[in-house]
């Protein structure tokens, strides 16, 4: 792990790669900032951020400012859903806004497929762990790490800043885990997961088949399978 990062601003600098985020962060040697597990339990429910924003706008316009809810919220949605000029990363302290009235955050799921370049993927890795890093460190709010792999190559950076041994969470939407290559893919990403973390628990958004939830059993792993369609409910 490189030294913690620190940051001075010069006078009249705007903040527009949001490095607040990352103050006093510990970073990988990709300079990936570890994003510690704060999360006190395991979720139960999930709720997506773009469904989040509407259900939290819907209670303060009834007049329930204090509205709270037991759901963690994902982000296994569509990029622009969550990251847009009025999104997460765009305006953070909005976002704050929504969360706050939920148990806590899995880290956002932004895109590193196979046909991005490189460092789009490691950038949106970086904002990964810098979101929750920031939401749950310095904010104090629960937060539980997202993680997501493709091919091999990207084993060098797709688990950068999860601590060893934390929970994490997994969506499996649209994975197409039927096809046989996706299959493998999962699976050899899977072992890499367990190899490098060793999670107690997995919670995944989304289906999964029989095989991988015994397999994740028979490694001693706590499997919290949360289908999309019934994630939440009030």
């Amino acid at each position: 792990m490189k030294n913690i990062i620190t940051q001075q601003a010069r006078s009249g600098c705007i903040d527009i790669w949001n490095a607040f985020m990352v103050k006093d962060a510990i970073m990988t040697p990709n300079d990936i900032p570890v994003c510690p597990t704060t999360a006190m339990r395991m979720p139960t429910e999930l709720i997506t951020y773009d469904v989040a924003r509407s259900l939290v706008k819907k209670e303060i316009q009834s007049g329930n400012t204090d509205f709270k809810s037991s759901a963690f919220v994902c982000c296994y949605i569509d990029d622009y859903k969550f990251d847009n000029s009025e999104g997460i990363w765009q305006k953070p302290y909005k976002a704050v806004e929504i969360l706050k009235h939920f148990a806590g955050i899995i880290t956002p799921d932004w895109s590193t497929y196979a046909d991005f370049p490189y460092p789009l993927k490691l950038f949106n890795v970086y904002r990964m762990r810098a979101f929750g890093y920031w939401y749950g460190t310095h904010l104090g709010y629960e937060v539980i790490n997202n993680v997501r792999w493709g091919t091999s190559e990207t084993y060098s950076y797709c688990f950068d800043g999860i601590p060893p041994k934390s929970p994490v969470a997994i969506g499996t939407i649209a994975s197409d885990l039927k096809n046989p290559y996706n299959f493998q893919m999962f699976m050899d990403g899977l072992d890499e997961l367990l190899a490098r973390i060793n999670p107690p628990a997995i919670i995944i958004y989304g289906s999964l088949p029989a095989k991988i939830n015994e397999y994740l059993e028979a490694n001693n792993v706590n499997v919290i399978v949360i289908p999309s369609a019934h994630s939440y409910g009030r």
